[in-house]
């Protein structure tokens, strides 16, 4: 679960609170299926990411089989502050998994977002949203049962298409304890549609805790355009940093450095190929013509991507 036992020991917790304190906008990479691991986290974090998020992880899995841990979750000393977003439906059980990842994160997330049929299907996600005393209920039993106050318990939301009713379960959440909000601006069944920030704002100005802006951000400027539009407390951002890693530091592309140090960090990791193949896609879509494409998106091997990568661009 851990890089290796010495560094668990030396895990430097922080409080995540301590971001949302300092005045400045808070630069958070999303969690994000498959992408949000450990080697891409490291990557973020030199390019002025603030704190960053595992991929969504099922709690009930994740409490009852150690392969899921080892699997799923692996940290180092300086992957902090580092969020956990978990997929639960039941208190005692999110409960159980914050107790095991206590020691080696700063905090965890409950995943009331998620759109998937599958993960509505089986009572995570979005549907949750519909659900704001259990959100209440979770978030209280997690506050109660860990005895760190440093630890952050926040939340992941989509709105509803009536804002009270999403205003309501926010105001609920604050009331057990809830660290900070994080607002996807759209509802369940919105997918590229544009945000609602203004329902963001809405939502903003009827909490005393910090509330996080989500949904289309592809730049550090549109970063700042979204922390206007919305006076949120800090801005999460998903395929924009898939697609440009150092966007958070200003970066209008992904420049040839951030590519040179993402090798680097995937060959120290041990990025399994298709993930190492799949982020260096992202990254060089808008700098790559399409007939290279048709060529780098087919490489089948890390000896393969070096190779083109050197031939082409001296990384």
């Amino acid at each position: 679960m851990i890089g290796d036992s010495t560094e668990a020991k030396e895990c430097r917790l922080k409080d995540p609170m301590d971001l949302f304190r300092s005045g400045q906008v808070v630069k958070i990479c999303a969690p994000m299926v498959r992408y949000s691991k450990l080697a891409f986290r490291t990557l973020v974090r030199k390019y002025s990411c603030d704190l960053c998020y595992t991929p969504m992880i099922v709690a009930a899995d994740f409490v009852r089989s150690a392969k899921a841990r080892d699997s799923e979750f692996t940290t180092n000393k300086g992957d902090h502050p580092l969020i956990v977003q978990f997929a639960a439906k039941e208190a005692q059980v999110l409960c159980d998994a914050a107790r095991i990842i206590c020691p080696f994160a700063d905090g965890i997330d409950l995943n009331c977002g998620c759109p998937q049929r599958w993960a509505m299907a089986e009572g995570y996600g979005a549907c949750l949203i519909n659900k704001p005393e259990l959100v209440k209920d979770m978030v209280r039993h997690v506050r109660n049962q860990i005895d760190n106050p440093k630890f952050s318990v926040s939340i992941k939301i989509r709105i509803h298409e009536d804002l009270k009713r999403t205003v309501d379960l926010c105001q609920k959440a604050e009331a057990a304890g809830v660290s900070w909000i994080t607002v996807h601006g759209r509802s369940t069944e919105e997918r590229h549609q544009p945000v609602h920030y203004d329902a963001i704002k809405t939502i903003k100005q009827g909490m005393s805790i910090p509330v996080v802006a989500n949904g289309d951000v592809k730049t550090l400027k549109d970063a700042e355009n979204v922390h206007h539009l919305t006076e949120a407390d800090g801005i999460m951002v998903a395929r924009g940093l898939l697609a440009n890693p150092a966007m958070f530091a200003g970066y209008e592309e992904t420049p040839f450095k951030c590519i040179q140090d993402w090798v680097d960090i995937a060959l120290e990791h041990g990025t399994p190929f298709t993930c190492f193949h799949h982020h260096l896609m992202y990254m060089m879509e808008r700098i790559t013509s399409k007939q290279e494409k048709k060529v780098f998106n087919v490489l089948s091997s890390t000896s393969a991507v070096l190779d083109y990568l050197n031939d082409h661009y001296g990384v």
